[in-house]
């Protein structure tokens, strides 16, 4: 089964006042406030809009949630992206006052599950600690968690021991996967974006959970971090990159004899090589990758970093848009150093889910048309066995060269012109009057000519019958259309 991870942090069950008065110096009468490390830890009040993407004209849902966050530089607060994302109005309070403060969000790296923010007026927290980073904590250490999970207003402390290193998916993102470090603490909802403490210093940020295990909780450990921090130093954010392969592992005897590797030779198979991504040109479908950089491959995928077994893409996750990656092989029996230049790849965002973003989106006649990501498929549910093959192999199949976006007819707006149509909704367009559609814009382009047809026909993915309207009434009942349904634009082009 597969293990479904939640955003969610870190608590324990006892109070974060109890152990303040355990750790302070007892404060005598007349004396100044000791600065402690509970100040630096904030309280993170969060009013969200989310994108409605089943009526994408519509201004979207309202909610909010809390967080907790912490004091890294003058005015530089930390905290989780999924705690702030959406984000219309953001307050934080600090430890022991009542009074909120204003934020301004400054970076968001919804792939890493981080951000930073600064407050509007700094001044009731200068003076405070700014706390430090550390390494990655050794496994069987002691760590401990502050935050503001919920169930109280108050701080809450967790003490937790290391119980796993290892690479695995980040919830919030629901595609990309970083270094993780594993606690064996309780999780409650509230805690995500508090730091996680060793010897004074942040080893990690408390982030996530999983709903098949008790007293498990994940924090992003230092390495993500400070890869976070580098990246916005050029006063915005580039995202990950990544090599643009697939690998599969030789533990089979028999592949193993294919490939003339003796026991103990070290590499897997590139079974495919993206192309357009960092390493087409440089690598190649059935090559033994052995060697990334100078860290060797074992037959599993995974690499020794700081004695620690982690999955050969830790190297890449360390390196920006522009670096140099290096590879060893054996191709057709013989030995390769071959290099590459690490590149952005967009087409991948397809299957993350997206946040700050309004949904495009085109209607004409009451046919609705949207590009397919992530957010969509969600939303709508989309159940069509050729829209879910479109979305599964869209990198695979290099779909991607030909079209920009999967458009897909989401919904039909009952109405006279497109009457007996509903049928069609939730299948992907391949064609408008014959011209293979290419995205989003191009279906707007399509069904808005500067001359207008006698008719529309849309031909969808595996359909054999096309959806045909008649492209003057459909024009001419758009206005009747946004006035039934609330409909305030006929479209959005613009994310």
């Amino acid at each position: 089964m597969r293990a479904l991870y939640i955003c969610c942090s870190l608590a324990l069950g006892f109070s974060g006042l109890a152990e303040a008065q355990l750790i302070q110096p007892e404060q005598k009468q007349g004396q100044q406030k000791p600065v402690s490390i509970y100040d630096s830890v904030v309280r993170i009040e969060a009013t969200t809009q989310v994108a409605d993407y089943r009526t994408p004209w519509k201004t979207g849902f309202f909610g909010g949630g809390t967080g907790t966050g912490f004091l890294i530089g003058e005015n530089l607060f930390m905290t989780n992206a999924h705690v702030v994302s959406d984000q219309q109005r953001v307050l934080i309070t600090r430890h022991g006052s009542a009074q909120k403060h204003k934020v301004k969000i400054l970076h968001v790296a919804h792939d890493c599950d981080l951000a930073l923010f600064s407050l509007e007026d700094f001044t009731p927290f200068e003076g405070l600690k700014k706390l430090e980073f550390d390494g990655v904590p050794v496994l069987e250490s002691s760590v401990r968690v502050i935050g503001y999970p919920i169930g109280g207003d108050r701080i809450s402390v967790t003490r937790g021991v290391v119980s796993r290193i290892d690479f695995i998916p980040y919830s919030h993102s629901r595609v990309d996967s970083h270094l993780v470090v594993q606690i064996d603490a309780a999780i409650n909802p509230g805690n995500s974006g508090g730091p996680v403490l060793q010897d004074g210093k942040v080893v990690g940020v408390a982030f996530q959970g999983i709903n098949q295990a008790d007293n498990t909780g994940y924090m992003i450990p230092t390495p993500v971090i400070k890869r976070f921090l580098k990246d916005v130093e050029d006063g915005s954010y580039d995202e990950y990159v990544d090599i643009g392969v697939r690998t599969f592992p030789l533990f089979n005897p028999a592949m193993r004899q294919v490939f003339k590797m003796k026991n103990g030779d070290p590499g897997i198979l590139v079974t495919s090589v993206t192309s357009g991504g960092s390493a087409d040109g440089a690598l190649e479908k059935g090559d033994i990758l052995y060697q990334i950089d100078d860290y060797e491959i074992d037959s599993s995928g995974s690499i020794s970093i700081h004695g620690e077994r982690v999955d050969l893409n830790e190297v890449v996750e360390r390196k920006f848009v522009g670096d140099e990656l290096r590879f060893k092989v054996i191709r057709e029996g013989a030995k390769k150093e071959l290099k590459t230049t690490l590149k952005s790849f967009k087409h991948s965002k397809i299957f993350a889910k997206k946040y700050e973003k309004k949904p495009l989106y085109t209607i004409r006649g009451g046919l609705v048309f949207q590009p397919l990501d992530r957010s969509l498929y969600t939303a709508h549910r989309l159940s069509s066995p050729r829209v879910r093959r479109l979305y599964n192999t869209y990198i695979s199949d290099e779909i991607y060269k030909t079209r920009k976006d999967i458009v897909v007819l989401t919904s039909v707006l009952k109405h006279s012109v497109n009457s007996s149509l509903g049928g069609f909704a939730g299948n992907a367009v391949k064609t408008i009057n014959g011209v293979e559609v290419e995205s989003i814009e191009h279906v707007h382009e399509l069904l808005n000519p500067k001359e207008i047809p006698e008719f529309f026909v849309i031909e969808c993915d595996g359909i054999p019958r096309p959806v045909v309207i008649a492209a003057r009434e459909a024009s001419a009942a758009d206005q009747d259309i946004k006035s039934r349904y609330g409909v305030t634009k006929l479209f959005n082009l613009e994310e």
